[in-house]
């Protein structure tokens, strides 16, 4: 199997992680296993990555891009939703670092065959994990009007999300919407052709982007893990986060913020109370983004957004 996918920020990756010798690091989504090869480079002979994704063919490209490693990596099939009960699994109960890197995969796009790109015709699927149960199809041919609506809005900040969703209606009550062209056709067909003009993306990459956070639950799961992760981490442990979408970076700001606050007693109080403590401290005042010579060889690059926190 052929998997193609250029990891984004490596360097800053690793610079943030603190990959050490011996330490224990998590990568939660192997999608090509670049940034899982470099943190092994960095913490073996004797160090443990335990490797997650929820997508089969990125756990089977990690068994050849990491072989020579085998001692050293542990891989699961799997969500990392699901990473407190892999930890279990393994009789472990917290970790030196974490990476989490929420894009789409080069692969995903171009040969998953599951319908992820607007600019293949097939099955309109995008499921990560192929055992899950809803599919884009079943969004895009059973979900309301309004539903269908709400989502492209919410999802991908999509303007014209009303006249998509009409549109869509109206032609699905031809015909079932099974693949992925003629969805991209009938969302283009639906935008007004005096504002085509304005897109400087493909009209369709919007919804198709809110289809697969919609049917992949990303947002749910991302806050969900985000509650967890003091939890895990050691002392000092680290967590690296890559996100491409405004609403996954708004979760990990929200959350890291929301881990670095202590006390919230009003100020006249004589003491404190309420014995809340910082849990983490954030290492990126401001978004890390890759540089314009990474963008250039790698455009899947340009809307990465990286932020890092460490535990106290």
């Amino acid at each position: 199997m052929s998997y193609h996918h250029i990891s984004v920020m490596p360097v800053e990756v690793l610079y943030y992680l603190d990959c050490k010798p011996g330490k224990i690091f998590v990568d939660c989504t192997l999608g090509g296993s670049g940034h899982a090869a470099a943190i092994l480079n960095k913490i073996t002979p004797y160090g443990l990555l335990i490797g997650i994704d929820q997508d089969i063919d990125a756990i089977e490209n990690a068994k050849n891009i990491l072989k020579g490693f085998e001692s050293n990596i542990r891989l699961f099939n799997d969500n990392f939703i699901n990473l407190p009960s892999i930890l279990s699994q393994l009789n472990l109960s917290s970790v030196d670092g974490i990476l989490l890197d929420l894009g789409i995969s080069l692969h995903q796009l171009k040969a998953s065959g599951r319908g992820f790109s607007f600019n293949k015709d097939e099955p309109l699927d995008m499921r990560m994990d192929i055992r899950s149960n809803t599919t884009a199809e079943e969004l895009v041919n059973g979900c309301e009007e309004k539903q269908l609506a709400r989502i492209f809005r919410e999802y991908g900040d999509e303007h014209w999300s009303h006249y998509i969703a009409r549109r869509i209606v109206k032609e699905r009550n031809q015909g079932v919407i099974r693949t992925s062209k003629r969805l991209a056709d009938i969302v283009k067909s639906a935008i007004p052709k005096k504002n085509l003009f304005k897109y400087k993306i493909h009209p369709a990459t919007r919804v198709f982007m809110a289809l697969r956070i919609a049917v992949n639950r990303e947002l749910e799961r991302l806050e969900l893990f985000m509650n967890n992760v003091p939890g895990i981490l050691n002392p000092k442990g680290r967590i690296c986060i890559l996100s491409f979408h405004s609403h996954e970076d708004r979760i990990v700001k929200k959350s890291f913020k929301a881990m670095g606050k202590g006390c919230i007693c009003p100020p006249d109080f004589p003491q404190c109370v309420c014995n809340r403590k910082k849990l983490m401290r954030t290492l990126t005042k401001k978004i890390v983004r890759p540089s314009g010579s990474e963008v250039a060889v790698n455009p899947m690059a340009s809307s990465a957004k990286l932020r890092a926190a460490e535990k106290i």
